[in-house]
């Protein structure tokens, strides 16, 4: 089962009054920049008991999901291959995708630390999805009162959730790492901008390699800092060899992973997979801006506009922060709609610099107990909880009872479960080995990614099928296009070989395990 198949999921978002475009340099400089702020960004006494209203309140937020190794579809190939790296596989030579090797390493750590169930990287999500809580506190801290800027920490939270970043797929480790980066660079004025700059471009860097379409929104913070270095009277050489540096950290990691892979004599591989590959999947019809993703982009873009118009009301200061923001979020923008195919847990990218955004909306009063930020985040989540806890509780019992009817006639060695359109969770709990380096079901079946792989899906499921793997799982509704010459062959051998094994429904699709005649 794969949420990328998951079917169909303006203007520029603050504008410079054209009369302000006619004066100098100097005097619109000012404008630009971000806020000297009153408040220090470190973390007072009273900010502490904020940090712990966060924790307890993501960890019941995410704890719905814990334990659940089909809450959500992409992690669960990057669970696998992480557990697969300690055993000393290798990504895109052993078992393949197109993510960058630090997501699998992320997950690879989680096991280290927690073993190889689901709640190993679930709770590893939890701590990042924190952190970011937090660091959209501190953000919020200088331009609203303590209880309303706690409040935009809890909204990101909840909105992280319905969003699709519920459990641990890739955004969830990235956003955090765009929220340090923010804060890092938001204040040029601050007397150690210079370092933090620096450190904010290495953490662009490790975050392209949990995913690469980061680099919009790491290019904007690099311009940001550099902005600040004019700002400040630096020469046009030294902005030039500050952007190279900038760059340099930036590309760092990747550039380490990949000369890891070309001392290993894996260098194309890497190269297929990282970059080539991308470019080879082929394009929803859908677009990128379809029906679905309009519903979903609608309230967060709208609620940002709303709190960019409020914010014409606020002190200048304040403006200027909004500024960074509302440009931030075109740079996120960018994140979302660059790969050619969009899916809706994508603007999840979007939800920090858009709750930001919307602060003017809210009182600066502080008693939290009526305070209107504060109180959303747990009403919304309150009215969703009861399904959500029903629809994981389902998930993971499912999961178990058919992983339980697979075990059987499978083994680590050599008698291979093929999961062709299911949960890839499958191996793991039923104790299978893998058919496969394409071991994502959505690889061999996705019609879009047939000319994206480096082979054809329908030579490599026949290779499979070939050695009449013992079980096959299948699902009735497919979510992505399908690819008929694969699902063809599938269909036949099941329709000649196999006998019903098991049947479960894991969210709303009923998915089917044949397992072969004797």
């Amino acid at each position: 089962m794969n949420k990328k198949g998951g079917g169909p999921q303006g203007p520029p978002l603050f504008l410079v009054p054209s009369r302000k475009l006619t004066m100098p340099v100097a005097q619109a400089t000012v404008m630009f920049a971000p806020p000297d702020h009153k408040r220090p960004l470190a973390l007072t006494r009273a900010d502490v008991k904020v940090v712990g209203v966060l924790a307890g309140f993501t960890l019941i937020v995410r704890g719905v999901w814990f334990g659940d190794p089909n809450a959500d579809i992409d992690e669960q190939l990057y669970s696998l291959i992480g557990s697969a790296m300690l055993e000393g596989k290798v990504p895109f030579v052993d078992l393949w995708d197109r993510k960058p090797w630090g997501l699998f390493a992320l997950f690879a750590l989680a096991h280290a630390l927690g073993g190889p169930g689901p709640l190993a990287y679930q709770a590893l999500a939890a701590v990042f999805t924190l952190a970011g809580a937090v660091m959209t506190f501190v953000l919020a801290r200088p331009l609203a009162a303590r209880w309303t800027a706690a409040g935009a920490g809890l909204l990101t939270v909840v909105l992280a959730a319905l969003y699709g970043a519920h459990s641990a797929n890739s955004e969830v480790f990235f956003i955090p790492m765009m929220l340090a980066m923010a804060a890092l660079v938001r204040d040029p004025d601050h007397p150690r901008a210079r370092l933090r700059a620096l450190a904010a471009m290495l953490i662009g860097g490790t975050a392209l390699q949990i995913k690469y379409t980061v680099l919009p929104q790491s290019l904007f913070f690099g311009l940001w800092a550099l902005w600040g270095e004019y700002r400040c009277g630096s020469r046009p050489a030294r902005l030039a060899g500050q952007a190279a540096l900038f760059g340099l950290l930036g590309l760092l990691p990747t550039a380490l992973v990949g000369a890891g892979y070309a001392l290993a004599g894996h260098g194309d591989a890497f190269v297929f997979a990282n970059f080539l590959s991308f470019f080879d999947r082929l394009p929803s019809g859908a677009g990128r801006l379809h029906g679905p993703i309009v519903m979903l982009l609608l309230p967060l873009l709208g609620v940002a506009l709303l709190g960019l118009n409020a914010a014409r009301r606020r002190p200048a200061h304040e403006r200027r922060s909004h500024a960074f923001h509302g440009l931030w979020l075109a740079a996120a923008l960018a994140t979302v709609f660059l790969p050619s195919t969009v899916y809706g847990y994508y603007l999840a990218a979007l939800i920090p610099p858009c709750v930001l955004l919307a602060l003017p909306l809210f009182a600066r009063k502080d008693p939290a107990v009526f305070n209107p930020l504060i109180m959303a985040p747990a009403v919304l989540f309150l009215a969703l909880l009861p399904s959500h806890y029903s629809l994981a509780q389902d998930s993971r019992a499912a999961a178990g009872r058919m992983a339980a009817a697979i075990a059987p006639h499978v083994d680590g060695e050599r008698r291979c479960l093929l999961v062709f359109d299911g949960p890839t969770a499958l191996y793991r709990l039923s104790g299978s080995c893998l058919p496969s380096r394409f071991v994502y079901p959505d690889h061999l079946n996705n019609a879009l990614e047939r000319n994206a792989l480096g082979i054809r899906q329908e030579h490599e499921v026949a290779r499979i099928l070939a050695a009449r793997p013992p079980v096959i799982v299948i699902a009735d509704t497919p979510l992505t296009p399908q690819n008929p010459a694969a699902l063809g062959l599938v269909r036949a051998a099941i329709a000649r070989d196999y006998r019903p094994l098991a049947v479960e429904k894991f969210h709303k699709r009923t998915v089917r395990a044949f397992v072969l005649r004797t």
